[in-house]
């Protein structure tokens, strides 16, 4: 039987924790009616609707449950909180938005949309490690700034940005400050009055939950983002359609297993990271990592490595489940805009891997990672063109 590949691609997405899977069974099957009917079976499904709100509160350190709405996704958070906030606020001479270059594709292309359609785009760019100078976006705040939109940690990158200097640059020009925090959330200490966050982005699948399924913060007493569903009261009137129960249920379980295991689960994961990080550097001295080393997400490496093709590189390694960049970019021939951005030439950005550790990785699994990847790249370097190894 052919060994599973390991798999070091957590930050595209997780596997479900089986304890989330378990805590979903009930609400496809049995527990299966619609949390707005009134009869039993839609009060037990809106009982445990509002419990994994309150999980997800309890992780972020809400202070309401009105303050969570839920999403199909992280994507769809980002939407709600971006459009929302430039439909509500354009017509009160708000007309301007400040975010980076280095900010997840939903937020740009976002952005993009908005800029067609009249809104201002300031693209703050970013120093060599990923990170915004909060001076650079107090400099772009003018009088027509509606929203700063910031990301928590970058997902390809692993760069952390510091988002309470921001936030209060924000708050002190009375400026909406909105972060994609859909990456940070299962490993970061993630508190939305530290941060300073008006409206956080969130997605259940890059915490050991369902697929499908997200969330947005929008902090108390804060403009309301204009709802871009329409159609029904549900979610606070901010998101029109019938609730996905088993799949928030999922989320919220995962919120409250996190919130019980993230502090050990983030230093035994930055270890493995960093045993990684030794083998693949002491083997090969002219790799070089992209972003700041500290503060990082814990898993996170991105590594370039000069002269291999890495998406070729990737598809050949059937042993090994590793990837070139954001998921969301698949398929694409461009480099990656994070690595334009602080600064790689193009060769070098069309050289780089993304490698993540999660919650399932073992000791053993970096070991075997670390040989695939070391003798994968001696071959893709070398100038005979055998047929790659398969080493499991």
């Amino acid at each position: 039987m052919t060994e599973h590949p390991v798999y070091l691609d957590y930050q595209a997405s997780t596997p479900a924790d089986p304890r989330v899977v378990d805590s979903m069974l009930p609400f496809l099957t049995g527990i299966y009616g619609n949390p707005s009917s009134p009869h039993a079976l839609g009060r037990q499904a809106a009982t445990a609707l509002e419990k994994a709100r309150g999980q997800i509160r309890d992780l972020i350190g809400a202070r309401y449950d009105s303050e969570i709405v839920f999403t199909s996704g992280a994507i769809e958070a980002d939407h709600l909180a971006i459009a929302g906030i430039a439909a509500a606020l354009r017509g009160r001479g708000g007309n301007h938005i400040v975010t980076t270059a280095i900010e997840h594709k939903a937020v740009l292309a976002i952005c993009e949309h908005l800029s067609r359609e009249g809104c201002r785009i300031t693209r703050i760019p970013v120093n060599s490690d990923g990170t915004a100078d909060p001076s650079d976006i107090a400099a772009a705040i003018t009088r027509d700034t509606m929203l700063v939109s910031v990301m928590h940690a970058n997902n390809e990158i692993g760069t952390i940005q510091p988002l309470a200097q921001i936030s209060a640059i924000a708050r002190e020009r009375g400026v909406l400050l909105h972060t994609d925090a859909a990456q940070s959330l299962g490993t970061l200490p993630l508190d939305v009055d530290s941060l300073g966050a008006d409206l956080a982005s969130f997605s259940a699948h890059k915490i050991y939950g369902p697929k499908g399924i997200g969330a947005l913060y929008i902090r108390h007493g804060t403009h309301r983002p204009t709802p871009q569903l329409l159609g029904g009261g549900q979610e606070f009137g901010m998101r029109a359609g019938t609730p996905n129960v088993a799949g928030i249920v999922g989320f919220g379980t995962a919120a409250a297993i996190v919130r019980n295991e993230r502090e050990a689960e983030a230093h035994r994961i930055r270890k493995l990271r960093d045993e990684l990080l030794t083998q693949l550097k002491t083997t090969l001295p002219q790799a070089s990592i992209n972003g700041a080393l500290t503060p990082r997400l814990p898993g996170n490496i991105s590594i370039t490595i000069p002269g291999i093709d890495a998406d070729q590189l990737v598809s050949e390694m059937h042993g090994l489940a590793i990837s070139t960049g954001s998921a969301c970019g698949t398929g694409e021939s461009n480099p990656s805009h994070v690595l334009i951005a602080i600064g790689l030439p193009r060769p070098d950005a069309r050289a780089t891997l993304r490698i993540s550790v999660g919650r399932p990785t073992t000791i053993d699994q970096i070991n075997r990672a670390a040989e695939q990847l070391i003798e994968a790249v001696t071959w893709h370097l070398g100038r005979e063109r055998e047929p790659l190894p398969t080493v499991m």
